[in-house]
């Protein structure tokens, strides 16, 4: 419960209301003067994280008590709560307070209702109490849990900007159907790298087709691209000492594309090393 009551219920709520709404404006105004990215502050919706991870199906998991701080979405389109559940204007105070009044005098309260993605929670019903929560300092909320399976993991969003990293990776993984022990080596951090790397390994399987003389579908060209590939070209620049700062899939592509520029081949040896080695350090 709230260090800072009065003994007065009513006026209780109302400065909790008020202390809420007054966080979210000086929120607003510090992210505004360290010129945050503009999303930092609003609440994900549900939505544009499933499209950007990939449904792959659901499951209930029942009544649960559940962290406050786990719950960083919603469901619903309006933006009446920015990203931690402050209210965002005087619109929701009546029923908020309300909420709150009969919390604060013991009615009962029912769960709240959430989708959980990874480790992450989206509110379909109990905004108004989510927010009661956070102002009262509770840590944990009783909550009705429908797990959603997806292709990409949530790890790592933490704005909506994160979701476009998120929607390339899983572009990438639907053109190049690695196993999940795969993927884990192939890390990018600017989002397009994904798309250049996925045009680079249909590129290479369009030529070891050529070359074969036969039909290989995704699944064939994504392994033997790993295989054959990538992995052998990784560790040839690891020795060669061309990683740098970037990942290896970074590393992989800027050279790759590089390796063409310059020397107009596609193959891999020591001398296509040694050459790409002089060219950067000309640079």
């Amino acid at each position: 419960m709230n260090a800072r009551q009065t003994g007065f219920p009513r006026a209780d709520v109302e400065n909790d209301f008020l202390r809420m709404r007054r966080r979210q404006v000086l929120a607003r105004l510090a992210h505004r003067l360290r010129r945050e990215p503009d999303d930092v502050n609003l609440i994900l919706p549900f939505d544009e994280v499933v499209a950007a991870l990939g449904r792959r199906g659901e499951r209930a998991l029942g009544l649960q008590t559940i962290k406050v701080d786990t719950i960083v979405g919603t469901v619903d389109s309006t933006r009446d709560f920015d990203r931690f559940f402050r209210p965002t204007s005087a619109r929701v105070r009546q029923r908020w307070e309300r909420l709150a009044l009969a919390q604060v005098r013991g009615e009962a309260i029912p769960p709240i209702d959430v989708y959980r993605i990874g480790d992450l929670h989206f509110v379909r019903d109990g905004h108004h109490r989510v927010s009661i929560a956070i102002a009262q300092g509770q840590t944990t909320i009783d909550a009705y849990v429908t797990e959603v399976l997806t292709v990409v993991s949530a790890k790592g969003i933490r704005r909506r900007g994160d979701l476009i990293t998120k929607d390339y990776e899983r572009l990438f993984r639907s053109r190049v159907p690695l196993t999940p022990a795969q993927l884990v080596r192939i890390k990018v951090s600017d989002p397009w790298s994904y798309a250049e790397l996925g045009e680079a390994v249909e590129a290479w399987g369009f030529r070891c087709m050529q070359s074969s003389g036969e039909f290989l579908d995704r699944e064939k060209i994504a392994r033997l691209w790993f295989e054959q590939e990538y992995v052998p070209v990784v560790r040839m620049l690891e020795e060669a000492d061309l990683l740098g700062k970037r990942t290896a899939a970074e590393a992989y592509l800027a050279v790759a594309s590089e390796r063409y520029r310059l020397i107009r081949t596609h193959d891999w040896n020591d001398d296509v090393i040694e050459r790409l080695r002089v060219a950067r350090r000309q640079r």
